[in-house]
C-alpha cells in the first residue's frame, strides 16, 4: 500500500511539548485526578481581541496548528481535518449554564455558536483564509485515527498534497464533575497509580492538542511514513490477538518486523487487559507506554502519535515510556495500539522514512 509522509509535528500537552528539549525531560504524573497542559503564551500567537472570545481547544489548537505548518514550510494547505472527541465543550457548558440562568430567555448566541465541534477546524480557516475542504471527526477516541485515515486518501486520490491533520480535546468543570460520579476517573483514595499494575477502575484524565502536516512528498523535515490504518468500533478481549495479526499480515510483516509498540495502558484495571493481551503478540519489540506522560481524553493517540514521530525521528525510546528494559539499535516500525476504556480500537502503523 501507498504511504503517505507526516511532515511536522506539533503538541501541547501535559508534558512542556513546545520545548525544543522535551523529549529528555518527560515528567510522569500519576498522583492527580486530573492533569492539565502546559499551555503557552497565546498573545504572541493569537491576536489579544480574539483570545478572550476563544475556549481553551480552539487556543491550543491555534497554536499547535501555527507551528504544525511552520514547521512545514506551509503557507495554507490543501485540506484541513480535525477530530476531536469532545469539541468545543467549554462553550458547550457556558450555554447550557446560561440556558438554567436566564430560564431560556434573553439568550446571547455567541456560546451556542461556539460550542459546535467544527469550531476548531473552521477558526483555523478563517485564520489562514483558507477555503479548502474543511471536515471534523467526532469519533471518540478513534476520532484522530479518522482524520489521518481521510488525509491519507485525499493525498492518495491526488485531491490534496499537504493536509493539516489535529486532534484537539478540552477539560471542563462540569464535565470532570460527571465523569468521577460515574467513576471513569480514579478515587483520590486509589492514588498514586500504578499504570502498569493497576487493580482499580477508572483513569486520570487529561487534555491536549496535537497537529501534523500529512504530505504526499517527503521532506527534509519529515518524521515518519503513514503505511497503515485499520479501526474497528467492538472488540472481544479474545479477538485482540487476531485483529493485531490480521493487520500484520495485510502489510506483509510479522510480530518481528515491529520494532515498538506504543500501547495506551490507562491503569483501568478492566480496559487495560486488551493491553495486555497484545503485548503477548510482540515477544521481541520494545514494550511502551504513554498516558502516564499525558493522561486519558478521547485524543490521547495525538500525544503518542507525536511521541513516536519523535522516537523514529531521533532514533531513541525515552526510558520512562518503556514497559520493560529492551534496547533497540534502529526502529523501523512502529506499531500505535490505542481505545478508550475498552471502546473503538485503533491500529496506527509508522515508518521510518
Amino acid at each position: 500500500m501507498k504511504v503517505v509522509y507526516i511532515n511536522s509535528a506539533s503538541c501541547i500537552s501535559v508534558q512542556d511539548t513546545l520545548n525544543e528539549n522535551f523529549f529528555y525531560n518527560l515528567k510522569p504524573e500519576n498522583s492527580t485526578q486530573i492533569v492539565k497542559t502546559i499551555e503557552p503564551n497565546y498573545k504572541e500567537f493569537i491576536p489579544p481581541a480574539m483570545i478572550r472570545r476563544m475556549s481553551k481547544t480552539v487556543k491550543m489548537s491555534s497554536v499547535a496548528s501555527q507551528h504544525a505548518l511552520k514547521e512545514a514550510g506551509i503557507e495554507k494547505p490543501d485540506a484541513i481535518i480535525v477530530g476531536t472527541g469532545m469539541g468545543c465543550s467549554q462553550d458547550s457548558e457556558k450555554f447550557l449554564k446560561n440556558v438554567i440562568d436566564n430560564q431560556e430567555e434573553f439568550l446571547t448566541p455567541t456560546y451556542f455558536i461556539q460550542s459546535t465541534h467544527n469550531t476548531v477546524a473552521g477558526q483555523i480557516a478563517l485564520a489562514l483564509q483558507c477555503h479548502a475542504y474543511n471536515f471534523t471527526y467526532v469519533n471518540t477516541s478513534s476520532s484522530l485515527e479518522f482524520s489521518l485515515l481521510d488525509a491519507k486518501l485525499q493525498i492518495l486520490d491526488d485531491e490534496a498534497e499537504n493536509v493539516l491533520v489535529g486532534s484537539t480535546d478540552e477539560q471542563t468543570e462540569r464535565t470532570m464533575e460527571l465523569y468521577k460520579l460515574h467513576n471513569i476517573i480514579k478515587k483520590t483514595e486509589d492514588l498514586p497509580l500504578d499504570f502498569l499494575n493497576s487493580q482499580t477502575q477508572g483513569v486520570i484524565w487529561g487534555e491536549g492538542s496535537s497537529f501534523f502536516v500529512i504530505g504526499k512528498n517527503q521532506t527534509e523535515n519529515s518524521y515518519a511514513q503513514v503505511k497503515d490504518i485499520q479501526i474497528i468500533n467492538t472488540l472481544e478481549e479474545n479477538e485482540v490477538q487476531r485483529f493485531i495479526e490480521n493487520f500484520l499480515t495485510k502489510n506483509n510483516l510479522t510480530h518481528k518486523d515491529i520494532d515498538a509498540v506504543i500501547l495506551g495502558l490507562s491503569g483501568d484495571q478492566k480496559s487495560d487487559i486488551y493491553y495486555k493481551k497484545a503485548m503477548d503478540v510482540f515477544p521481541e519489540s520494545a514494550l511502551l507506554y504513554y498516558k502516564h506522560l499525558s493522561g486519558e481524553f478521547n485524543t490521547a493517540s495525538g500525544f503518542s502519535t507525536f511521541m513516536a514521530c519523535h522516537i523514529l525521528k531521533n532514533q531513541h525510546i525515552p526510558e520512562v515510556m518503556k514497559i520493560q528494559p529492551v534496547k533497540k539499535d534502529h526502529i523501523k516500525n512502529i506499531l500505535l495500539y490505542n481505545h478508550l476504556l475498552g471502546d473503538d480500537h485503533s491500529l496506527v502503523l509508522l515508518g521510518k522514512v
